[in-house]
């Protein structure tokens, strides 16, 4: 399993964001994790452009101000002006075929993770 440098957890639900950097960090899966509560905040964090990028985002669909979805369309302007390319996971507790199907056909999205987050889950992200 590599370390993956930062994973960003753009999530509303505080017992998810900790225990999953918790998990995160007890697996040594990163160097670094960041935390969002919301895609329009994690954005804004992307395009100011002047701190670390991560190289990895674990993204929630249901958020307030700004869900995974208007993140993802928001992240299709703005991902040719980053200086790395960014891997993005849907992680969400909906199982509707709809949200998987159009997580599939989001080319910006590498995989769909059910919640809840464990080890396997985790190791996923570090073989991307």
């Amino acid at each position: 399993m590599k370390n993956v440098g930062t994973i960003c957890i753009i999530d509303d639900d505080s017992v998810y964001q900790f225990t999953t950097q918790r998990f995160i960090e007890y697996k040594k899966l990163a160097q670094k994790v960041i935390t969002f509560k919301n895609g329009r905040d994690a954005i804004n964090h992307l395009k100011a452009g002047d701190s670390e990028l991560p190289d990895v985002i674990l993204l929630d669909i249901n958020m307030p101000i700004m869900n995974g979805w208007e993140f993802l369309t928001e992240f299709e302007k703005i991902k040719t002006n980053l200086s790395k390319f960014i891997k993005i996971f849907m992680v969400s507790s909906s199982i509707d075929h709809r949200d998987l199907a159009k997580a599939k056909d989001n080319k910006d999205v590498f995989d769909y993770l059910t919640k809840p987050i464990d080890d396997k889950k985790l190791d996923l992200i570090s073989k991307f």
